[in-house]
């Protein structure tokens, strides 16, 4: 509201002075002393009538006394009829006993009258009251005075303010007739006067002031409701945001768990480590935001019950699922759900890199068998022998045997190709269908193979009789050359082989492995050249003997030459086997660098985080200095930590290039990522608690009046008892600390001093046994720990202590304000409401009061008493 009087704010002897100044002035002017004198003389006929008698003459009828001493209790002597000095003593009735008394915000007389004028008048259009002369004179005024108070008898919108007499005349009739208001002034005097009489002005409003002077009490019973209403809209704002807050915290988690518990399998490892990468970019730029969310949510509800508390509200209970431990334990749900995606996703990854590796494999090892096998069926089904000679039946024998020798060292590998194809089969390998296929038609052709050479065997044994002329020499050689060869093929093999490993220990093992193998070598290439000299040998004695040879060892397909080229391919294979391994090692010493560099940094990341919550966990329980100053240091120390933010983002570097790595393990720290991070989250909401407890403490103070020292003596004593530091007393914790700051709660009728002498004290203790009372505590408790978790924060502490010792806008009050406005019925109308409230405010009360159904009621009656009782919880809307 505009400070209308803000530049006349004077003592009331300066305004005396003032008035002394207008009897010297003005009434030298002969309009106003005309103004005046009727103004005066019909002013004191409103009271002369009264006695049954009245004046025509002020001048005349009041020299002998008689009159003015049914006027005046003391009557000053008037000299010989002096017309200016009547006046002045007129007036200075008037002002003594119509003006002095009237006073608006402490003001003075006259200032209290036009600040009085300017607040009812303010919403009308061309009405600008800044004085008592001119502000007046189109007679808009006047009769904005009587429609604000009676409405019902003013057509205010047909007034024309280019028609002050009408505007006049109409005031000062109704004010005449309606509000028993004499008429003071002509309007033709005022409109034809330069500038009207003050006095008169004042003289004639003064009487609207105590005409509706009983309008004056609605107005502040109306002021004390718009407090109380603004204070009631402005929580269910606040509540109205906590909903709507936390609705959507608890969608979002609804809608993100789903995503996290989601186990779909792909059938790459890229497609997984694109997962991985999603799951990355969630953690870094999805989740803070909500963390913040989730943090700003608490400390909103902890503002909102704190202004409940101070208001004397009730204690605000989110909708059902809403509550802050609902949220908590969405959370919780949420971050467990975290923890098994991202181990799920790292297990997978670890599956499917098996599965590449062991489907490399197999198909490795089923095309070196599928070449070995090739044609092998149409030689084990040929008729040969039918038409060979005795020595060449033996040959095809001892050939057939060393084929079965072949065909048996061939087994291990048929069983290795089935084994590797059953656990792709337990890893659910995605083309298991194919391996599969192939496996079976690997297994049936060996059956067959068996089954064949089986055949073969008993036909040539069958004609074995029969034949003979071995040549012992070539069954040597071919008996050697078959399990050489095939030490050969296995070795070349093994040199081919793929591998995986995790650590520096595994891969050193692989080193160690290939080690021992070419420790064997030169024992293997003396066996080679045995091998190549019993063929040698045949050709010598052929030579010698003149033995024409076919030009092939009949025992075997084996030769010199092939035996020859597999070990130099073997000896090729064996450097890059070498350099294979070294680059794996120095791969997994590039690792083994990188588990250290995060194992550095985390383990320096996990100390500070650490030292900085026991450090928190210190500043709480302190009292340094005031609330304010300890509110700075906080927000300080809150700068302090956040620039530690760079030392984290270098750790989830160091981290993403772990994982990059596939390092799935790390012996030089106990700190893992997901560990860290939820510390680091923890150390965050802890302090921005921490500030908010501060600033309610504040904020608690302020609206209570509690002094610093008060502060202290809670602090002290809150301390004192909470001997974990939890930050929060147990029940019995709580009991005692109420007992020691001299709280007797076995007296309903409690001094509310905070203080207890010694012998008070002593006495309390021993009449209640060094207990409180069951009753009154419980009671404490409801009121400190309404969720009844057991434990009592500071700031309900402070609450508590803070409410016994001061005093709040109470449901008796609120209701004696309405009653007011009501003029003291039990019930109100929406019309009294919209006249005596802002509309906001007016329609705010008729949307929620309930209609009145006392048998005075009258159509559209509301219910103001049940409304009032309901702001402060003792029923419901």
């Amino acid at each position: 509201m505009v400070d209308y009087h803000a530049s006349n704010n004077q003592s009331s002897s300066g305004h005396m002075e003032q008035e002394n100044d207008w009897d010297r002035d003005l009434l030298l002017d002969p309009a106003w002393e005309k103004q005046q004198r009727k103004t005066f003389t019909a002013w004191c006929n409103s009271h002369l009538r009264k006695s049954g008698t009245q004046i025509e003459n002020i001048e005349e009828d009041f020299r002998d006394g008689l009159k003015l001493m049914l006027l005046l209790e003391v009557i000053a002597e008037i000299v010989d009829g002096n017309a200016k000095m009547t006046l002045g003593m007129i007036w200075t009735i008037i002002l003594r006993f119509a003006i002095q008394d009237i006073s608006v915000e402490e003001t003075s007389a006259k200032e209290g009258l036009l600040l009085w004028c300017q607040r009812k008048t303010a919403p009308y259009k061309n009405v600008n009251v800044q004085n008592f002369h001119m502000s007046w004179k189109d007679g808009l005024a006047f009769n904005a005075l009587i429609h604000r108070h009676r409405p019902d008898l003013i057509d205010y919108d047909s007034l024309r303010k280019d028609d002050p007499v009408t505007n006049l005349n109409n005031a000062f009739e109704v004010a005449e007739k309606h509000l028993d208001i004499p008429k003071m002034l002509d309007a033709e005097d005022i409109v034809g006067t330069l500038r009207p009489d003050e006095k008169a002005i004042m003289t004639y409003v003064s009487c609207f002031y105590h005409a509706f002077s009983g309008a004056q009490k609605a107005e502040t019973a109306a002021n004390r409701i718009c407090k109380v209403l603004a204070v009631n809209q402005e929580n269910e704002q606040m509540m109205e945001d906590y909903e709507k807050l936390a609705s959507e915290l608890l969608e979002w988690i609804r809608r993100t768990i789903p995503w996290l518990e989601n186990r779909t399998q792909e059938k790459t490892v890229n497609d997984m480590q694109a997962k991985q990468e999603d799951f990355r970019d969630y953690r870094c730029v999805h989740k803070p935001p909500k963390v913040q969310e989730k943090c700003q949510l608490e400390i909103s509800f902890n503002t909102l019950q704190t202004k409940l508390r101070l208001s004397n509200r009730p204690a605000f209970m989110p909708s059902e699922g809403r509550m802050v431990s609902d949220i908590n334990g969405a959370w919780h749900t949420l971050e467990g759900a975290e923890k098994g995606y991202e181990e799920w996703i790292l297990s997978e990854i670890r599956r499917l890199e098996r599965l590449e590796h062991l489907a490399e494999k197999f198909h490795q090892k089923a095309a070196i068998h599928e070449s070995w096998t090739d044609g092998k069926e149409a030689m084990l089904t040929q008729k040969d022998y039918e038409t060979s000679t005795l020595s060449e039946v033996k040959a095809l024998l001892r050939k057939h045997e060393a084929f079965e020798s072949d065909l048996a060292a061939h087994q291990d590998r048929v069983e290795q190709i089935a084994a590797i194809a059953q656990e792709l089969n337990e890893l659910d390998y995605y083309d298991s269908a194919s391996v599969n296929a192939r496996c079976q038609k690997i297994c049936d052709q060996w059956d067959t193979l068996g089954a064949f050479t089986h055949g073969r065997k008993e036909s040539l044994e069958r004609t074995e009789k029969q034949l003979e002329s071995i040549d012992e020499l070539y069954l040597e050689y071919a008996k050697r050359a078959a399990p050489f060869n095939n030490w050969m093929e296995g070795a070349m093999e093994d040199l081919q082989d793929m591998f995986i490993v995790h650590n520096i220990e595994e891969i050193q093992g692989l080193i160690t492995a290939h080690e021992q193998f070419k420790s064997t070598l030169a024992e293997a290439n003396k066996e080679r050249e045995a091998i190549q000299a019993i063929q040698a040998e045949v050709q010598k004695i052929a030579q010698s003997n003149g033995i024409k040879l076919s030009g092939s060892n009949p025992y075997t397909t084996i030769t010199p030459q092939s035996i020859d080229s597999k070990w130099e391919k073997a000896m090729d294979m064996v450097p890059l086997r070498d350099t294979a391994l070294q680059g794996e090692l120095n791969k997994q010493n590039s690792n083994d660098t990188l588990r250290a560099k995060f194992a550095t940094q985390a383990n320096t990341v996990g100390a500070y985080i650490q030292a900085k919550m026991e450090e928190i966990g210190r500043i709480s329980i302190e009292m340094n200095g005031t609330l304010e100053d300890q509110l700075t240091s906080l927000k300080e120390y809150q700068k302090t930590i956040m620039s530690y933010m760079p030392e984290i983002n270098t750790l989830e570097g160091y981290h993403q290039h772990i994982q990059e790595a596939l390092i799935f393990d790390n012996q030089y720290t106990s700190y893992s990522m997901e560990h860290l991070r939820v510390g680091w989250e923890q150390l965050l909401t802890t302090i921005a608690r921490t500030i908010n407890e501060v600033e309610n403490q504040i904020l608690t103070r302020d609206a209570k009046g509690i002094s610093q020292e008060q502060l202290y003596e809670y602090r002290a004593s809150f301390n004192h008892f909470d001997k974990d530091h939890s930050g929060a007393l147990m029940a019995e914790e709580f009991k005692a600390c109420l007992i020691s700051l001299g709280y007797d709660v076995e007296n309903d009728k409690q001094k509310r001093s905070g203080q207890m002498v010694s012998e008070d004290f002593r006495a309390l203790l021993i009449s209640t046994g060094n207990s409180l009372g069951d009753s009154e505590f419980a009671r404490i408790m409801s009121i400190v720990d309404p969720n009844g978790s057991g434990a009592v924060t500071f700031q309900a502490f402070i609450d508590f202590m803070s409410r016994e010792t001061t005093d709040t806008d109470t449901a008796d009050q609120v209701i004696a304000s309405f009653k007011i406005l009501a003029a003291d019925k039990t019930f109100i109308t929406a019309e009294e409401l919209r006249r005596e409230l802002p509309p906001d405010q007016a329609e705010y009360c008729i949307a929620r009061m309930a209609p009145y159904v006392g048998a005075d009621a009258v159509p559209g009656a509301l219910d103001y008493m049940s409304f009032s009782t309901a702001l402060y919880g003792e029923s419901d809307l």
